[in-house]
């Protein structure tokens, strides 16, 4: 499967939105195959293990259209970035900007990684303007309040968060 350029959209996909199947898309446009890499960062305290993260994203990408999932590989890490990027051949970084804040934090990673190995480019691709405002966040906490989160991720992972935020339902008194 890695041949040619070889990219890695890292991340924690807790959980994998529209907004990260966007930039899946467009990062197949500038490699050749894409390794998606699950961080196990268990500081951010995930709603799902890093597990059912790798399967959730397998899932997304097997439904991208015209056989673009055979170009994508789906792997948890839990290193640093660079050392990851380096184990699965990668050249180029690729990371998603929503706003002017996430450039700030992106562009001081860039650096630093750059100053891990220069020979692995970050490329940033902006959010589509449909997509700028998502967030795993926000989607969590809209889900963990009984909100409508289909319009931010599909119906697979909307499922699997109503399944995580399920509560208990108390008997009617009679």
């Amino acid at each position: 499967m890695k041949k040619g350029r070889v990219g890695v959209y890292p991340g924690t996909f807790d959980p994998i939105t529209n907004g990260h199947t966007d930039i899946i898309r467009r990062a197949l446009k500038v490699v050749d195959s894409l390794i998606i890499g699950v961080a196990r960062n268990d500081t951010k305290t995930p709603l799902f293990p890093a597990e059912e993260r790798v399967t959730m994203v397998g899932e997304e990408i097997r439904h991208l259209e015209n056989g673009a999932g055979e170009r994508i590989e789906v792997r948890a890490f839990d290193n640093l970035l660079m050392h990851f990027a380096q184990s699965v051949g990668a050249s180029v970084i690729i990371r998603g900007l929503r706003a002017v804040s996430d450039f700030e934090y992106e562009f001081q990673m860039a650096g630093m990684n750059a100053r891990l190995n220069a020979e692995i480019e970050t490329v940033f691709l902006m959010a589509s303007d449909r997509c700028q405002f998502i967030s795993s966040r926000f989607v969590k906490e809209i889900g963990a309040l009984g909100g409508d989160v289909s319009p931010f991720v599909s119906a697979r992972i909307a499922a699997r968060l109503a399944d995580r935020f399920a509560r208990p339902r108390r008997s009617a008194a009679v």
